[in-house]
């Protein structure tokens, strides 16, 4: 008896392009209103990205570190070219974010995972630079294969210095049974011969304050161990693109941490600082509802599907043009929710107040959704996904990305 497969017995109808594609050409953007939009999309502005690329540059000359970028916050890989202006390398937590440092980025990757596995470790190996255990089990489980397959990898291992300033507990790396890293009390005095390195993330969205009161205990609990290493690299979190953020003190703390131990190299790898401000989430509004005197915004986006940190966090993201309120005002006519097109109940967020009541088909615009948005979205209820672009220094559109039915479909596969 022959099996046919899925494929076989519903064979896929290929739609008519103009029913695939939302956008077609290329077009001159409004960037204060996005006009002409009529459908949602990311929009990625190259001289916002530029801005952020020269600080973090500047940042690491006068510093004389290294930063690079953690796919984890942001992995457009057609944007790339744009990032090799500026900076070398990147970090990656899996194997498709190791092949994509190779193949896209072109070289290879600061990788950390907090479990290596023994269907991946050996092509990981292959394609990272440097590489970093979570713990000393799987340093003993894995080192020896990994120099085998990499003879010029530089192994690490991650620490945990019990110290962390991150509020939210769904984010805080140090939080008590984490599960990454290895305390001091766990080191042996004299680590392995190859261990060069040590990997150290304590952050999440922090000022250089943090970094330099973290740094402290760092130095406290692990200092013992520098002279043995060749590298530190101190993870993610800082956020140098920040408008408040004091990067002449960042500067200042790495300089003085070169200063006593001159032989470290010294890598930060944040993720968020690169896209920063650099964009946003164009949605529009598809009707109003209104249920005991709450009026719902009901638009062509969710925040469970393309916004998530919002409901994860939680935070609530700036609307342009309307102002958030902590609660339900019945003074003003314009005060509304902003409630998501899937199925889960709990898809909205509030309050919001316009200055007018919006309208259906008008633009909602949500700013700075750049960073964990795109490398987070999901395709829950296969509701359709905005496309992706990047706004050129001339101010034109051009379409990154578009997703149709065929994304979900092959995902369902």
């Amino acid at each position: 008896m022959k099996i046919l497969s899925n494929k076989q017995l519903y064979p896929r109808k290929k739609l008519p392009l103009h029913h695939e594609l939302l956008f077609l050409g290329m077009m001159k953007l409004n960037l204060d209103t996005f006009s002409g939009i009529s459908k949602p999309i990311y929009i990625l502005e190259e001289a916002r990205l530029r801005r952020n690329l020269n600080l973090i540059k500047d940042v690491a000359r006068e510093a004389d570190v290294e930063v690079i970028l953690a796919f984890k916050a942001y992995a457009l890989w057609k944007t790339f070219p744009i990032f090799r202006e500026y900076i070398r390398a990147t970090t990656a937590s899996s194997l498709s974010e190791a092949r994509l440092a190779f193949e896209e980025f072109g070289s290879k990757a600061h990788t950390f995972s907090p479990a290596y596995t023994d269907y991946e470790i050996d092509e990981i190996a292959r394609l990272s630079s440097h590489l970093q255990f979570n713990s000393l089990t799987q340093y003993a489980r894995y080192h020896e294969r990994v120099r085998k397959e990499n003879a010029t990898i530089s192994l690490g291992l991650r620490i945990n210095p019990e110290y962390s300033e991150v509020g939210t507990d769904l984010y805080n790396p140090c939080a008590p049974g984490t599960r990454f890293g290895i305390t001091a009390d766990k080191l042996p005095e004299t680590l392995p011969a190859d261990i060069e390195g040590f990997h150290c993330h304590c952050h999440c969205e922090s000022g250089a304050e943090t970094f330099e009161r973290t740094l402290q205990h760092i130095e406290a609990k692990f200092s013992r161990w520098f002279s043995q290493l060749k590298w530190i690299n101190f993870g993610g979190g800082h956020l140098m693109t920040r408008n408040d953020y004091d990067t002449m003190l960042l500067v200042d703390v790495l300089q003085k941490f070169r200063q006593r131990y001159p032989w470290l190299k010294v890598i930060l790898e944040p993720g968020s600082a690169f896209a920063w401000q650099t964009g946003p989430l164009v949605s529009q509004v598809v009707d109003v509802v209104e249920d005991r005197g709450i009026k719902t915004v009901i638009l062509n986006v969710s925040f469970t599907c393309h916004m998530p940190d919002c409901l994860e966090m939680p935070y609530f993201p700036v609307v342009r043009g309307a102002k958030h309120i902590a609660q339900d005002n019945h003074h003003s006519p314009y005060i509304y929710r902003l409630g998501g097109n899937s199925c889960l109940s709990g898809d909205f967020m509030g309050y919001w107040e316009f200055d007018h009541a919006p309208q259906v088909g008008e633009n909602v615009i949500f700013e700075d959704m750049l960073h964990y948005t795109t490398v987070k979205t999901n395709m829950f209820n296969g509701i359709s996904h905005p496309a992706i672009g990047i706004a050129r220094l001339d101010g034109t559109l051009e379409i990154l990305r578009e997703y149709g039915y065929e994304d979900y479909h092959e995902r369902m596969d």
